[in-house]
């Protein structure tokens, strides 16, 4: 107990506090506003999936969605 009444005090952990408070709202921040998932191969999933989605709903025919498939693989493969 002489160290709460000496001066020293809890003084050095309400940094560590805040930090984690910033932390935990930053995190919170960003689950809620879905940052996560937003770039990356996620992107190249996306788009290959609404190209699929628009060739069942019949808004292109069979011949483009080949073609746009073609490209959008093609643009998966490092350019040498």
């Amino acid at each position: 107990m002489y160290w709460l009444h000496s001066g020293f005090g809890f003084w050095p952990l309400f940094p560590l506090f805040w930090i984690g408070l910033i932390v935990w709202l930053c995190r919170g921040a960003g689950r809620w506003f879905g940052w996560r998932g937003r770039r990356g191969p996620f992107v190249e999933a996306n788009a290959q999936e609404i190209l699929r989605q628009r060739y069942a709903r019949g808004e292109i025919d069979g011949t483009t969605f080949d073609h746009m498939r073609e490209r959008l693989q093609s643009s998966d493969r490092p350019h040498e």
